[in-house]
Formats: structure tokens, C-alpha cells, sequence
């Protein structure tokens, strides 16, 4: 059994980035941590949520059924309504990490964070396995441990497409940043690294098509665009995690 800390902003991140890795990780029988900025539980961005605001060609942003499940199950459990603070978080009490995206106003804190980035920088200077998926990307960008690294993330398409499907009736709700993730990541790996955008077409990943999804590994590090490769991203770190034991490594 491993134990995993899931590093949530205070509110806004994408509920199947969240909720879908924490469900794979609990029935794999693994020990789940959050940790918050205050040390109060953290909620989804309620749009993608409930779907509430979103226009018609846009209802696709909603979150899908299986990850309403899984975050209903999520919101309730008893380690989701007792959190740590991100500052008595540290890497050290973990054999990985996850940093999951969201693209409202609520990451801005996360993916600013010192705190945030502390535990980025102990994680990989420690080795540890690590998983990134969306924005969560940038605060490890932001941290520099990706200097060099293959790494994925929202692609520019993606988090365009986003944009201009909902900027009429949710303006700036999907604009982040005003330069894409995908591009900030790129000027921050270096010519050393590499940036992998994966599919053109992704494809949703489940319970159904567990394998579906997109996902980049370099040594220790995993990371995936978009809540469709959110299975796939928390499957491969099951099997991660699985083969550094067999191989009588941490943990």
C-alpha cells in the first residue's frame, strides 16, 4: 500500500482530475492525503460541476457521469473533510504526488504557490513518483524541476477550443493565464526538453476504456493533458508504483 498526496488550490480545480485518480488509487488499496492551502477541505470548479452557464456547444466541458460519481464518493470520505495545510505537507511522508489542473480563477493561488513549488522541488529532488495533469503542470514548470523533462499538458488547442466556446456567456472563466500552458511549459522545459501533445482526437479514458487516455513518462514522472487521460494517468501510476516494489524499491 502507497501513500499518495493529492495537492488541491483552495477551490476551481477540474473534478475528474481529482476525483477519477483518487477512486483508481483507494480501490487499488492505496493511502490517499490532501492537502490545501488552509487545511479546509477544496471544491471543484462548480461550472464544470453542475454544467451550469455552459453553452450548448460547450456541455461537453460538464464533467461526465462516472467522475460525478467518483467526486460525490470523493467530497464525503473521510480524508477529503480533513485535509493538511500545503505548509505541513512534505514530500518525504509520501511514495508520490499528485498535481491535478483546473483552469478557473481558483488555481491562480496553486500555481503561484511557494508552497506548492517546495513540494514539487522536494519530490524531485528526492526522486519520488509524481503525476501532473492540465495546469497542474505549471507550478512544477514554475518550480523548475521539469528544466529538460518530457513532459505533456493542456494543449494549446485544447485550452483554446475551451476558450472560444465559452468566452460569450463565461468570459475569461477558461482563461487562465494570458499565455497558453502549453506554451509557458515549452519556454520553461528549454531546448533540452521535450513537450508531447499527444492525439489531435483524444479520447475519453473510464472504467470502460481504461487505457484510452494520453499520458507522458520520464522516469519518475508522469503527466497528462486533460480530464479525459485521468484514469489513464492514475493507472500507470498504480503500475509505477507496483514495479518500483517489485523492484524492492520505494515504495
Amino acid at each position: 500500500m502507497a501513500k499518495i498526496l493529492i495537492i488541491l488550490p483552495e477551490a476551481d480545480y477540474d473534478p475528474s482530475e481529482v476525483a477519477l485518480p483518487w477512486l483508481v488509487w483507494s480501490e487499488a488499496g492505496h493511502r490517499i492525503t490532501f492537502a490545501c492551502r488552509n487545511g479546509q477541505p477544496s471544491y471543484a470548479d462548480p461550472i464544470t460541476v453542475t454544467g451550469a452557464g455552459l453553452p450548448v456547444l460547450a456541455a461537453t466541458l460538464k464533467m461526465r457521469m462516472e467522475a460525478e460519481e467518483a467526486y460525490t464518493r470523493m467530497i464525503a470520505s473521510a480524508e477529503f473533510l480533513k485535509p493538511i495545510t500545503w505548509a505541513k505537507a512534505g514530500a518525504k511522508h509520501y511514495d508520490a504526488l499528485h498535481f491535478p489542473g483546473g483552469h478557473a480563477p481558483g488555481m491562480k493561488s496553486y500555481c503561484e504557490s511557494a508552497e506548492v513549488f517546495r513540494l514539487a522541488k522536494e519530490a524531485f529532488a528526492a526522486n519520488q513518483p509524481v503525476s501532473a495533469i492540465c495546469h497542474g503542470v505549471l507550478p512544477l514548470a514554475r518550480a523548475g524541476v521539469l528544466r529538460g523533462r518530457r513532459t505533456t499538458a493542456l494543449t494549446h488547442i485544447q485550452e483554446e477550443i475551451a476558450v472560444r466556446l465559452t468566452n460569450r456567456a463565461l468570459p475569461g472563466h477558461y482563461r487562465t493565464y494570458p499565455v497558453s500552458v502549453e506554451d509557458e511549459v515549452r519556454q520553461r522545459i528549454g531546448k533540452a526538453g521535450t513537450f508531447e501533445r499527444g492525439p489531435l482526437f483524444p479520447r475519453y479514458a473510464g472504467r470502460k476504456s481504461p487505457n484510452a487516455g494520453f499520458v507522458v513518462q520520464d522516469g519518475n514522472y508522469l503527466s497528462a493533458r486533460w480530464p479525459g487521460d485521468a484514469w489513464t494517468l492514475a493507472l500507470r501510476l498504480v503500475a509505477h508504483l507496483r514495479k518500483l516494489a517489485a523492484e524492492g524499491d520505494k515504495p
